[in-house]
C-alpha cells in the first residue's frame, strides 16, 4: 500500500513533504498527536493516509465497519473533505466508502448509517455525539483505527470543544487502541492544545504524543486599499460603501476572489452594493454564510471548486476548508480584529502547498489601517492568539450523561473515570460529579416533582448498577436538543411556493410588519406572513429594505492585536510611521498629537472635556471592546461609590467614555484607587448588574443542560418563550437552590466570556504600572470622537444622525483650524 501511495503522489506531480512522512511514521509507531501547519499546506492527506502506512492493514475490500472518523467544526467543510478524501481511494482502487453525517444530511441517509457506518465518516461534534446516543452505534465502532479532529484551533476554548473532548474519551473507552490526530493552524498555545486534545490518559501513555510542525514556507502578501481622502475625525463605518468601486476593480483584476466580511449583515449589504455598482457581475458573484439554506451553500462551494464564480462574498463560513484551488485572491473587509483570523483567511488564497497567499485589506474607517499595520507586525513577530481551554462546564457534562444513558447506558465509576481523562474535567471533584448525576436523575433539589427532569434512572430489570434512559419520549427530546450548543432561536425563510432560503434570528422577524421588505440571501424580499417558526416571503421590487440583523456582530480586538496597536500608536507619537498604512493615517494621528497626545506604551491617556451634555472623561487603554466594557463599568461604579452622580458609558476597541452631569475631579492618587485590583470579581459583578446579565446568559446553559426544550419540528418555541422559561428556572434556583452549580457556572462564564475577566485583570495590572496622562480639552479629540459618535447613534433624537454628525464635524474642523494656526505661529510644522 505504501508503494501505491508513493505512485499516486508521483502521478499527480507531487512528492510527500517531510512533515507528511513524519506523521505517517509517528502513526505507524502507535502515536497519537497533532499536526500544526499553515492553511493549505497538505494536512488533509498527511492525516488521512497515515493508516495505510501501517503494516498488515487490509483495505482492498469493504470491511463493514468504520475505520476513519473525521470530525470537522463546520458543515461547509464536509462535502469538500469528502471529495478530497474519496479521490485517492478511488484512484488507488481502495474499496472504502466515504460518507458525510451532519445537520444537512438527509434523514434517509442518517437512518442507514445507524445500522451500518461507512469505512470513512466525516461529521461534526454534534452529529457524532448524537450518533453515540444510539446503542447500535457501539458495535459499529469496534473497527475504528483513527480519529482526526480537523481545525482543532476552532474548537479549543468552546463548549463544542469540550463536547469533542468527551466524545473522544468515549471513543477511547470503546476502542482503547484508537489513535487521535488533530490538525491545526494559527494557534498561539500549540502544546496546550495538544494536551487538551489527547486528554489526561494520553499524557501518561508509554508512547509519547507527537507534535509535528510543518516547515512549509510561503509568502504572505498583504496590501491595502487606502481611501483617496482620510477623514480627520473618523468614526466606525464612516467609509461605509465608499470603497465599493475600488473593491470591484480589485475583483475584476483577479481570476477569483473570496471577499470576507466579519458579519452576515455586512456580507448581505456588500453583495448588494457590488451588484448595484457593477451589474455585469450578475451570475459570477455569489453569497455564502451560515444562515443560508444548505442547498444554496453547497451550490456556491461546488461553483468555487469548478471555477465558475468570479467572487464570493462570505463570512467565517469559508474561513476553513480544503483545496479551493481556483481562488487566487482574498479581500478582508474591515479589521479582522485578530492576527490568527487574518492568517486563516489569507490562507484561502493560493490554498496549495508552495503557493503564495495574497490578501487585500479594505478599511471601513481609516483607524482600521492602524490595526492592519499592527496585524502585520504581529505576524512578523510570529505572535498569535492563544485559545484558553474551558474548565468544567457542567451543562455540557449533564448533556453528556444523558447521551451516554440513552446510548446503551453507563456504570457510574467507569464513566466518572472516563470523564476525568478529559482536560476539561480532569479536576472534577466527587461532590461536583454527585451533584451532576443527581441532577439528571432527580432534577436537583427543585425539580424532583416533574417527571421530565428525572431523565436517567437505574436499569433495575437487566443491570441494576447501570444508568439508562428508559422512556423513549425523554430520549427523543434529548436527541433533538444535542445541537443546542451551537444553535440560536431562528426562523426559516421560505417562499410562498415552498423553496427555503435559509434562517434568520426570530428577534429580527418579530420587528417586521406584513408587507415590510428585507434583504436576505442576496434578494429583496417582502414579508407575507409568519406561521409557527417560518417566515413566508415573496420577491419584492421595492428599493427600500431592512438589512437582516444578527446578534453578536461586534468582535473585540484580540490581546495580541491590542498589544501591537499600542506599539504602533507609541511609535507614531515619536514620529515613526512604519509602513504605508501608518503613513496614510498620519494626518489623523498628527492632529491627535497637536490636539492632545499619542500615549507611549507605558502611558494611559485620559482626556477630560466639558460640553453642554456634561463632563466627559475619555480613557484610552487600547485593550479591546470586551475589556473596556468591564473596565468602564468598574471605574464608573467606584466613582459612584465615592460621590453621588449618574454616569453614562460608551466604549470601543481603543477606549471608553464616562459622561456625568457634573465634573469629576481626578488626580494621580484617585486614579490609582480607581484602578486598584482589590475585590475585583465582586466589584465587577456589582457594577454591571450581574444578576440580570447572568439571568439572560442562563438561557444558553438551560438549553445545553436540557432544562428548556426548543420544540419539535414545525412547532418550535420563540426566543421570547425560551428566555422566559430559562429565566423562570434561574429565579427558582436562585431562591430555593442558591448553591446550584449551574448558577455558579453562569456567573463564571459571564466573567470569563463576556467580560474577559482574566484579560481584564492583566489589563489592570498593566495600567497600574503605567503613567497616567490627564489632559483638559476644549473639544473631544480625534481619538475620542468615534466613541462619542457610537453613543450618539443610540440616543433618541428628532434630528437625523447624519445631520448632527455633520454639524459636529464642522465644529471640530474649525477647532482644528485654530490649532493648526496656533501651531504655525509657534513654528511647529505638521507633516501631512
Amino acid at each position: 500500500m505504501k508503494e501505491k501511495i508513493e505512485r499516486w503522489f508521483g502521478a499527480r506531480g507531487w512528492s510527500p513533504f517531510p512533515f507528511q512522512r513524519e506523521v505517517w511514521q509517528s502513526y505507524s509507531e502507535g502515536a497519537s498527536g497533532m499536526l500544526y501547519s499553515s492553511t493549505g499546506s497538505g494536512k488533509t492527506y498527511a492525516a488521512f493516509l497515515a493508516p495505510f502506512f501501517e503494516d498488515g492493514i487490509s483495505c482492498s475490500d469493504k470491511t463493514g465497519g468504520l475505520r476513519i472518523l473525521w470530525i470537522t467544526p463546520l458543515r461547509a467543510l464536509a462535502n469538500d473533505l469528502a471529495a478530497a478524501i474519496a479521490l485517492p481511494l478511488e484512484e488507488m482502487d481502495v474499496g472504502w466508502s466515504v460518507e458525510v453525517r451532519s445537520g444537512d444530511t438527509s434523514s434517509y441517509r442518517k437512518k442507514k448509517q445507524l445500522s451500518r457506518l461507512p469505512e470513512v465518516l466525516i461529521t461534526t461534534p454534534e452529529s457524532m455525539t448524537l450518533l453515540l446516543s444510539y446503542e447500535d452505534t457501539l458495535k459499529n465502532l469496534q473497527t475504528l483505527d483513527l480519529v482526526v479532529v480537523d481545525e482543532w484551533h476552532e474548537l479549543v476554548g468552546t463548549k463544542r470543544g469540550v463536547q469533542t473532548e468527551l466524545l473522544l474519551a468515549r471513543l477511547r473507552a470503546i476502542r482503547p487502541q484508537v489513535r487521535v490526530w488533530g490538525l491545526s493552524a494559527t494557534l498561539g498555545n500549540v502544546r496546550q492544545a495538544l494536551s487538551v486534545l489527547l486528554g489526561v490518559r494520553a499524557s501518561n501513555s508509554a508512547i509519547e504524543p507527537a507534535l509535528v510542525t510543518a516547515d512549509t514556507h510561503y509568502d504572505l502578501h498583504i496590501e491595502s486599499l487606502i481611501p483617496d481622502q482620510v477623514e480627520l475625525f473618523p468614526w466606525a463605518g464612516h467609509l461605509n460603501t465608499l470603497m465599493v468601486p475600488a473593491v470591484v476593480e480589485a475583483i475584476e483584476s483577479n481570476q477569483s476572489t473570496l471577499l470576507f466580511t466579519n458579519t452576515r449583515s455586512q456580507a448581505e449589504r456588500w453583495y448588494q452594493e457590488i451588484l448595484n455598482h457593477k451589474d455585469d457581475l450578475v451570475g459570477c458573484l455569489a453569497l455564502h454564510h451560515g444562515s443560508l439554506d444548505p442547498e444554496i451553500r453547497h451550490w456556491v462551494e461546488k461553483s468555487i471548486n469548478g471555477g465558475t464564480l468570479k467572487c464570493v462574498v462570505c463570512t467565517s463560513s469559508l474561513d476553513l476548508g480544503v483545496d479551493f484551488t481556483p481562488v487566487d485572491h482574498v479581500i478582508q473587509l474591515g479589521s479582522p480584529k485578530g492576527v490568527a483570523r487574518l492568517l486563516q483567511r489569507s490562507g484561502r488564497s493560493g490554498h496549495r502547498p508552495g503557493q503564495d497567499s495574497r490578501v487585500t485589506f479594505v478599511p471601513t474607517n481609516c483607524l482600521e489601517l492602524i490595526e492592519l499595520s499592527a496585524c502585520r507586525l504581529a505576524i512578523e513577530e510570529k505572535k498569535l492568539e492563544a485559545r484558553t481551554p474551558l474548565e468544567k462546564p457542567l451543562d455540557v457534562l449533564i448533556q453528556h450523561l444523558v447521551t451516554m444513558a440513552a446510548g446503551g447506558g453507563f456504570l457510574e465509576k467507569e464513566l466518572l473515570a472516563e470523564v476525568r481523562t478529559t482536560h476539561a474535567y480532569r479536576d472534577l471533584s466527587d461532590e461536583e460529579w454527585k451533584w451532576t448525576l443527581d441532577f439528571v436523575r432527580f432534577g436537583g433539589s427543585c425539580l424532583g416533582a416533574y417527571p421530565e427532569y428525572r431523565r436517567v434512572e437505574l436499569d433495575r430489570d437487566k443491570e441494576p448498577n447501570k444508568f439508562v434512559v428508559s422512556k423513549p419520549a425523554i430520549a427523543r427530546r434529548h436527541r433533538m436538543s444535542i445541537g443546542t450548543i451551537t444553535s440560536d432561536s431562528s426562523m426559516q425563510v421560505r417562499f410562498l411556493q415552498g423553496k427555503t432560503l435559509g434562517v434568520v434570528e426570530e428577534s429580527f422577524i418579530s420587528k417586521l410588519k406584513r408587507g415590510d421588505n428585507f434583504i436576505f440571501g442576496g434578494r429583496v424580499l417582502e414579508l407575507v406572513r409568519v406561521r409557527e417558526m417560518t417566515a413566508y416571503v415573496r420577491a419584492s421590487r421595492g428599493r427600500r429594505a431592512s438589512l437582516v440583523r444578527y446578534m453578536g456582530g461586534k468582535m473585540p480586538l484580540s490581546s495580541e492585536l491590542s498589544r501591537t496597536v499600542r506599539l504602533r500608536i507609541a511609535q507614531a507619537g515619536k514620529g515613526v510611521y512604519a509602513d504605508r498604512e501608518m503613513e496614510a493615517v498620519r494626518p489623523v494621528l498628527e492632529l491627535q498629537k497637536l490636539w492632545s497626545k499619542l500615549p507611549a506604551e507605558d502611558e494611559i491617556l485620559i482626556e477630560q472635556v466639558e460640553t453642554r451634555e456634561g463632563s466627559h472623561l475619555f480613557f484610552f487603554p487600547f485593550e479591546g471592546r470586551n475589556v473596556h466594557e468591564g473596565l468602564s463599568a468598574l471605574i464608573a461604579y467606584r466613582i459612584c461609590q465615592q460621590e453621588e452622580t449618574t454616569i453614562t458609558i460608551s466604549v470601543n476597541d481603543y477606549g471608553f467614555e464616562l459622561l456625568s452631569p457634573t465634573r469629576i475631579e481626578l488626580d494621580l492618587d484617585r486614579l490609582r484607587v480607581l484602578f486598584c485590583g482589590d475585590d475585583l470579581d465582586e466589584e465587577i459583578l456589582r457594577s454591571i448588574n450581574a444578576t440580570e446579565m447572568a439571568r439572560r446568559h442562563f438561557r444558553e446553559i438551560a438549553r445545553v443542560a436540557g432544562l428548556v426544550f426548543q420544540g419539535y419540528p414545525g412547532a418550535g418555541k420563540s426566543t421570547r418563550q425560551i428566555q422566559a422559561s430559562s429565566e423562570l428556572f434561574f429565579d427558582v434556583f436562585k431562591e430555593y437552590d442558591p448553591q446550584n452549580l449551574l448558577l455558579l457556572q453562569a456567573r463564571r462564564e459571564l466573567l470569563a466570556g463576556q467580560l474577559e475577566s482574566t484579560r481584564l485583570i492583566k489589563a489592570l495590572e498593566r495600567i497600574r504600572s503605567s503613567s497616567f496622562v490627564l489632559i483638559q480639552l476644549d473639544k473631544p479629540s480625534p481619538l475620542s470622537f468615534p466613541i462619542l459618535v457610537d453613543r450618539l447613534r443610540e440616543k433618541l433624537s428628532s434630528e437625523r444622525f447624519e445631520t448632527r454628525l455633520a454639524r459636529m464635524q464642522l465644529a471640530m474642523a474649525k477647532h482644528a483650524g485654530s490649532l493648526y494656526a496656533g501651531s504655525r505661529r509657534a513654528n511647529c510644522k505638521i507633516k501631512t
